[in-house]
């Protein structure tokens, strides 16, 4: 059965439009491929601070603010022990004031914003104040066990090597971890990281 002419006018429009839809339909998909993926979705590791997710800051400040709170604190009583600069022991009416005291008041301060705050920036400091208050505790953990001041005895290694074992699990782990899923506003992708980057957002 022959076509029309009107059929066969609008078949050879169709034909003359084809050759520029498939051009256009090739830049598309060229264009795409040579766009940059977007920041965190390819699991790749962060390049930039403002690229890590909040929730990772937090670890990673906490890491941190674990292991050069030790090792002060370990500097600190040993000049302290050999009575070096004037340094002594904070007292009050003769009572030697410990400081996992002072570990235990962060780490309350901490945990108390920890169930009313949900905002990203302060939940990434609080990973600092948090790892610094766990160090406090930590380096006195043999006083702790023994319930006497065996700071500098034998028994006051406990306290080094459960410091050194933290450090080294805290940080095996985040070094294991790199990857980090973020979203294109530095806040975090994954479903652990959406909670407090979501719902905390300033």
């Amino acid at each position: 059965m022959d076509a029309s002419p009107e059929h066969g006018q609008q078949h050879g429009q169709q034909h003359e439009r084809e050759p520029g839809q498939e051009r256009a339909q090739q830049h598309g998909q060229r264009h795409a491929r040579d766009r940059p993926p977007a920041p965190g979705r390819s699991g790749r590791r962060p390049r930039r601070w403002r690229e890590v997710s909040p929730t990772r800051r937090g670890l990673v400040l906490a890491w941190w603010g674990f292991t050069l709170t030790f090792g002060f604190l370990r500097l600190l009583t040993w000049l302290i022990h050999i009575d070096a600069a004037g340094v002594g022991n904070v007292s009050a009416g003769g009572v030697h004031i410990h400081h996992y005291i002072w570990g235990i008041l962060v780490l309350m301060v901490v945990g108390a914003l920890g169930l009313v705050e949900r905002s990203a920036r302060w939940r990434t400091w609080m990973g600092l104040a948090y790892g610094i208050g766990t160090a406090l505790v930590v380096d006195e953990t043999a006083n702790l066990i023994d319930l006497n001041d065996v700071y500098w005895e034998n028994a006051g290694w406990v306290s080094i090597a459960v410091a050194l074992i933290v450090i080294g699990i805290a940080g095996s782990a985040l070094a294991l971890t790199h990857r980090d899923e973020t979203g294109p506003d530095g806040e975090g992708g994954g479903a652990g990281d959406g909670a407090a980057g979501g719902a905390g957002r300033d």
